[in-house]
């Protein structure tokens, strides 16, 4: 076997990932690929796979990813003339009680939203599909029909010969030994058979990945963690065609197998199998059985298919799968390396994602960016933090345990924590603070008043902190809060070419003078939104950008790789320089005026400007700007003296009723304004113009930007979805995002975001209405709506403009 000395795109890993990924390049995009496999193809985690295929998620975009492979399984057969064991027996999922069965009709909903037909059963409609099992328990289970199986070894061999036939060359036992780089790009493959000069690189090594990503110097947070199941011998009565069966109240899932079971499940003590190298040799190798630690899923099989007691097992598989810290797997490009793109960690869900994956990342790979919104799988989400070994390992393990855990709303991580904190944590706990986590980040969510317990109790209802959060709410809209920003992420852009750097990057028009701040999108080239910010102008050659939490290392590396060539241009990432208070309501300009002799007045410091002051003795970057609709600044505060102006500012502030306020009525004071969120609102699918943004793009202004092009080529045409908000008067009613948006009685959406409306006292959720022939002004407001939220239907009323507004001209005064 002699490798080839170059190749356009060298995919590393020949499992189900990597094998699709090389799939699609050649057949989609005609790529010249090669696979490199160090063991035989299937011999990763592949190989022991249970082969459960499920396809409903909470993203429309990884739902579709997931009903993109199952697709593709129907009719691989037919044109590779390999079978691939695809059988859609559809999916149960049982529920013995009410929390649960509340999230199966939310479920129910979100997957009608995504155009899929999940129906609920009763108890009796259960029994008589699968008459083995135990039902007396039961308040009923949901039905996906379209579900099913498949067997992992014959998936990843169809798949492999339909690359071949498509013109990529796949190649066994070649270990990849490391990468010939220069200026952060890989240009060669070095393997133990000779190097590969390439132009990309895609890591799907599986349990591997991560030991691939160090070589390159990227950074791939995976934990093997070790998953058992059984395969038994046949049982009587079992039908071959049966349903999957997951029974996550007992944790444990099963299908049929050749008349037997295959049954496992997620244990809350699992097991982590290694924090060091995964050695290299093993490929079609296993733990040994570990019974004892098994016993916990016998006992509830048994208790649900009483048939598992005296039936013979013929083998018990103990296997290590890689898991995430976030319960999500990880596709995309490595923000250390511009050229490796990286598809691993698909937490048992690789053969259930595997066609899908492949697609999505052979599209990346050759565009250079997603070809959806996929962000809750994107490896930007991840940052340094997660190169410590030792907190991926805690954080995974508890996403493990959680796998088949009920899940409640605004549910928070326990391990690893407090990680990052804020030189105010102490004060805040004080005040009873009660935090949350974000990219490591301690938070303030909410501050229970005397009497709460200050911790969250989770339910399906309202939660324990609704009252508390309320109370915050309307101090901010009457009075004036404080809100600890100090995790936002901030960077500097700087050199003689930044503003041209960023007039390309920028949608909005971001060549302003010094002192001034501007609200931009960053759009991809299909003119959708990756990236949501402020940008401050604070000298000719230096810009100050701040973003959310959690986007750091996304927003970061989106901006350093559009910096055009040759540009004298550097961006620094400066999060941990300083901490940011932001200061909100109408009384706050008398407590900055107490504080500084800098001149605050309307006049002397007007909206959308940036300005250095001096409070207790530090110098500030206060930005005059606002995410809750009411006067306010952020102040950007040098990192040592965020507790001094903090002390001061609460000291001053005390006459007019300062007090800290948390994340969650930031969330609440946001929605009644109509802010959008990025992530949920406002996504790479969605363009500034569907998402009622299109004042922040300076199309008419003769300067090309990324994005501008797909935007003139839709130019006049009518908008075919349109963001809009909803209310609904029902108390009792919790809005999360996902429920179905109707228009006299037709889906024509889904909300992406929901919450409550304190000042207006009602449920408030924003979505897009979609239609064919056009979203008009008059399209929206002659519907008559409803939304459907835990398959109840609810009158909601549609609104255009904020809910909330008799502070617009309060802001800006």
């Amino acid at each position: 076997m002699t490798l080839p000395s170059q190749a356009a795109i060298v995919v590393i890993g020949g499992g189900i990932i990597g094998c699709s990924t090389a799939y699609h390049l050649a057949r989609d995009h005609k790529a010249d690929v090669v696979l490199l496999e160090q063991g035989k193809l299937t011999s990763g985690s592949t190989w022991h796979a249970a082969g459960l295929v499920g396809q409903l998620r909470s993203s429309a975009s990884i739902t579709r990813v997931l009903k993109y492979s199952v697709d593709l399984y129907k009719g691989l057969e037919a044109e590779t003339g390999l079978a691939t064991g695809w059988k859609m027996t559809g999916c149960l999922r049982l529920a013995t009680n009410a929390d649960r069965w509340t999230e199966y009709k939310r479920l129910a909903t979100t997957a009608k939203s995504f155009g899929m037909d999940m129906q609920l059963l009763s108890p009796a409609e259960v029994k008589a599909m699968w008459p083995l099992m135990e039902t007396g328990d039961l308040v009923g289970a949901s039905w996906l029909p379209t579900d099913g199986q498949a067997s992992p070894s014959d998936i990843t061999q169809s798949l492999a010969k339909g690359a071949r036939m498509h013109g990529a060359k796949l190649y066994e036992d070649v270990l990849v030994t490391g990468f010939d780089m220069t200026d952060g790009r890989i240009t060669a493959v070095k393997t133990n058979q000779g190097d590969i000069a390439c132009d990309k690189v895609v890591n799907c090594a599986g349990q591997w990945a991560r030991q691939v990503g160090v070589m390159a110097g990227i950074n791939v947070p995976l934990q093997p963690v070790k998953h058992q199941y059984i395969i038994t011998e046949k049982i009587a009565g079992l039908a071959t065609d049966a349903p999957t069966l997951r029974d996550p109240d007992r944790r444990t899932y099963f299908k049929e197998e050749v008349g037997g079971l295959v049954m496992g499940g997620y244990e809350p003590n699992p097991q982590a199998w290694t924090t060091a190298d995964v050695p290299n040799d093993w490929q079609f190798r296993l733990l040994d059985d570990d019974y004892d630690h098994f016993e916990q899923h016998m006992t509830q099989a048994i208790a649900r298919v009483p048939a598992l007691e005296t039936v013979g097992v013929k083998q018990m598989i103990n296997g290590p799968e890689s898991f995430t810290p976030d319960g999500n797997f990880i596709l995309g490009v490595a923000p250390e390396c511009a050229n490796m793109f990286v598809g691993a960690g698909f937490n048992a869900f690789g053969i259930a994602s595997g066609g899908g994956a492949g697609w999505v990342l052979a599209q990346w790979v050759v565009d250079g960016e997603a070809p959806l919104d996929l962000w809750v799988v994107d490896i930007r989400r991840f940052s340094s933090l997660h190169r410590d070994r030792q907190w991926v390992c805690e954080r995974t393990l508890e996403a493990y345990g959680k796998h088949y855990t009920i899940g409640f709303p605004h549910e928070e991580y326990a391990s690893g924590r407090p990680r990052i904190v804020s030189p105010l944590y102490d004060r805040l706990k004080e005040q009873r603070a009660v935090f949350g986590s974000k990219l490591g980040w301690e938070r303030p969510n909410w501050f229970a008043p005397n009497g709460v317990e200050p911790k969250d109790i989770y339910s399906m209802g309202r939660q324990n902190w609704f009252a508390a959060v309320g109370d915050e709410h309307r101090h901010v809209r009457e009075q004036v809060g404080i809100f600890d920003q100090s995790s936002f992420a901030k960077y500097e852009l700087s050199g003689p070419d930044a503003a041209k750097a960023l007039d390309w990057i920028c949608a909005n028009d971001v060549s302003k003078p010094t002192g001034r701040l501007i609200y931009t999108q960053l759009l991809n080239t299909r003119g959708g939104i990756e990236a949501d910010l402020t940008v401050a102008r604070l000298a000719e050659e230096k810009f100050y950008i701040v973003t959310g939490t959690g986007f750091r290392t996304h927003d970061a590396s989106w901006i350093s790789d559009h910096i055009g060539e040759g540009l004298n241009a550097r961006l620094t990432d400066v999060t941990e320089d300083f901490g940011t208070l932001s200061l909100m309501g109408p009384r706050a300009r008398d407590v900055l005026a107490a504080v500084t002799v800098a001149d605050v007045s309307n006049a002397g410091f007007p909206f959308g400007h940036v300005r250095e002051i001096a409070i207790a003795g530090q110098i500030v970057r206060a930005l005059r700007v606002t995410y809750v609709g009411e006067l306010g600044w952020e102040l950007h505060v040098p990192i040592a003296a965020t507790g001094e102006v903090f002390d001061a500012l609460m000291a001053a502030g005390k006459k007019h009723g300062i007090r800290p306020v948390g994340y969650r009525a930031l969330e609440s004071l946001r929605l009644e304004k109509g802010y959008r969120a990025w992530g949920s609102d406002i996504t790479p699918n969605d363009t500034p113009q569907e998402a009622g943004l299109g004042w922040a793009v300076k199309l008419r202004k003769n300067t090309d930007f990324v994005g501008r092009r797909a935007l003139e080529k839709v130019g006049g045409a009518p908008l075919k979805k349109r963001f809009a908000g909803f209310t609904v008067d029902d108390p009792e009613i919790v809005l999360l995002g996902r429920e179905t948006i109707l228009r006299n009685g037709e889906p024509v959406g889904y909300l992406t975001s929901g919450g409550y409306g304190y000042t207006i006292g009602r449920n408030i959720g924003y979505g897009y209405v979609r239609n064919a022939d056009g979203v008009s002004d008059d399209f929206l407001i002659s519907g008559g709506y409803e939304l459907v939220v835990a398959m109840e239907r609810t009158p909601a009323k549609i609104h255009l403009e904020p809910m909330y507004d008799p502070t617009a001209e309060r802001v800006k005064a």
